[in-house]
């Protein structure tokens, strides 16, 4: 009987300490660190990763986490700085560096940071223009983990990185920017075209020069146009004509002479001389009156059929 009592009693001590026991132990991983409240009260060491022994139902042990967590910011929308809606979401890197403070003075760590980080994307939406949000995100990132590290600090929460992952625009300002775009690369075409041209103009320019210094190289140039040309196998050969030799030739030609018949025409006939058979009175006449071949003919024949 007695053996049975102090068998029971070894049984009921050994439970009892089986429970204790559980009680009183925790394992506690690498990448985690223990924060001990007695009674309600913090205590101030930490506990580090392995075995932790604790006072059974005098202390609760907390974990935290010390890897780093990576929270998606949820997209916002927006209106930038110079007047355009977007849509922009973001991701936080950041890591535990006090646990202490995570226990004591923070009830959800992990919520408080992700309320702070949309808070801070919508200012930093507000307070910059579309093309830094395009084309200039590093600032932004910078900007904008120096917002959410201020109050999470105090918190015992380390910011790692911030980083805006996309920026919606709507179809509208998208064409508007596609056009702007295409009139960007036909400005640029353009002015390189031009900056061609004015390069080529200058060593054309050059090149006369140095051909109105050396006129043989003008006929060396003619004459490799002319291989160019005849290398093609073609049926037909332009030979260009120098202008300055036409000039040459126009100044070395005399003026032409007027034919004899052309100036003859401008002139009068010569008139016909009256006849020898007339009287002194009939040539008279003749002689005071304009040579007139006609008229001179018919007086000399009508003065000879009187004399008959």
């Amino acid at each position: 009987m007695i053996g049975t009592i102090v068998s029971a009693a070894l049984i009921t001590l050994l439970a009892l300490g089986a429970v204790l026991l559980g009680a009183s132990v925790r394992v506690i991983k690498q990448f985690e660190r223990g924060v001990v409240l007695r009674f309600g009260k913090v205590r101030s060491e930490t506990r580090g990763p392995g075995l932790a022994l604790i006072a059974p139902f005098a202390d609760r042990l907390h974990k935290v986490n010390m890897q780093i967590i990576t929270m998606p910011v949820p997209a916002q929308d927006g209106i930038t700085r110079d007047n355009v809606t977007v849509r922009v979401d973001a991701v936080v890197y950041f890591r535990v560096v006090d646990p202490l403070r995570v226990v004591v003075d923070v009830q959800d760590y992990v919520s408080a940071i992700q309320q702070v980080a949309l808070a801070s994307l919508r200012s930093i939406i507000g307070k910059s223009e579309l093309d830094d949000l395009l084309s200039n995100r590093e600032h932004l990132n910078e900007g904008l983990e120096l917002m959410i590290d201020s109050p999470a600090v105090g918190w015992g929460v380390h910011i790692d990185r911030v980083e805006i992952k996309d920026v919606a625009l709507p179809e509208t300002m998208k064409r508007s920017m596609s056009r702007q775009a295409e009139a960007e690369r036909e400005r640029r075409s353009r002015v390189i075209t031009a900056e061609g041209e004015l390069q080529a103009s200058q060593k054309l320019a050059q090149a006369a020069e140095t051909m109105t210094e050396h006129p043989a190289a003008l006929q060396l140039r003619l004459l490799q146009t002319v291989v160019e040309v005849a290398a093609e196998k073609n049926s037909t050969l332009v030979l260009p004509f120098p202008v300055e030799l036409l000039r040459f030739l126009e100044r070395a030609t005399p003026p032409e002479v007027a034919p004899a018949a052309a100036v003859a025409g401008t002139t009068n006939p010569p008139a016909t001389l009256p006849s020898v058979a007339a009287g002194p009175e009939e040539l008279s006449v003749a002689a005071t009156r304009p040579l007139d071949t006609p008229r001179l003919d018919h007086v000399a024949s009508s003065d000879v059929m009187a004399g008959r």
